[in-house]
């Protein structure tokens, strides 16, 4: 039950820390890159923009201790910016090239999105609010997680993988976008699971307990 979480100066860590303790988890919060390389679990939470997030990671030289540990096949979670952080180059603000552990790109929700199933023509950017996730495959990440559960978001960007098996859950905000990615020992979460109640607090345990 021992995470390391990643400090980069992005705003929530504590919040995202808190739902971890809440758990029964113990965290070590970092910014040491020696740290972070020897870590037998790794978070990267965080909100804000990619750019800045990526930014934060250079000052503290954690891109290749990222990598380091990433390649050592220990477990890397990935939490709304966070999450975004993990793919090849984000698109918010000009475009800034990301950690590279996923290939795909992260871009904005097109602007006059329409909702089919409600009588509200236009869906506002940023996506707020709960919204269903909707599995595409099992996984033990989502252990305990039904069809239509619901989390909580905050985003205007959205990430697009190249390789869509990648996807775990999909989410549909005017159009199907990727809500939870895995790739071998990488995971993804574009949604707050510290503010989606007890489908977070699961989805969390299932990251933390997993071997």
């Amino acid at each position: 039950m021992n995470i390391t979480m990643i400090d980069y100066g992005a705003s929530n860590i504590r919040s995202a820390q808190k739902a971890f303790e809440f758990i029964g988890a113990t965290v070590e919060l970092t910014e040491d890159p020696d740290v972070v390389r020897k870590a037998d679990k790794l978070v990267l939470p965080g909100v804000g923009a990619f750019g800045s997030g990526m930014a934060g990671l250079n000052r503290r030289d954690l891109p290749a201790a990222i990598h380091e540990a990433v390649g050592r096949g220990i477990p890397f979670l990935g939490i709304c910016v966070g999450m975004q952080l993990m793919f090849t180059e984000g698109h918010e603000m000009g475009v800034h090239e990301g950690l590279g552990l996923m290939a795909g790109k992260v871009i904005r929700f097109p602007e006059k999105l329409r909702n089919p199933k409600s009588a509200i023509r236009n869906l506002k950017i940023p996506h707020m609010g709960w919204n269903q996730l909707e599995p595409a495959w099992e996984n033990p990440l989502l252990a305990g997680v039904k069809m239509g559960d619901y989390a909580y978001f905050v985003h205007s960007y959205y990430c697009d993988p190249e390789d869509a098996t990648a996807v775990l859950a999909w989410t549909d905000y005017g159009l199907p976008f990727a809500s939870v990615v895995v790739q071998d020992n990488l995971y993804g979460l574009q949604f707050h699971p510290e503010k989606s109640q007890s489908v977070g607090l699961r989805i969390l345990r299932n990251f933390v307990e997993m071997a």
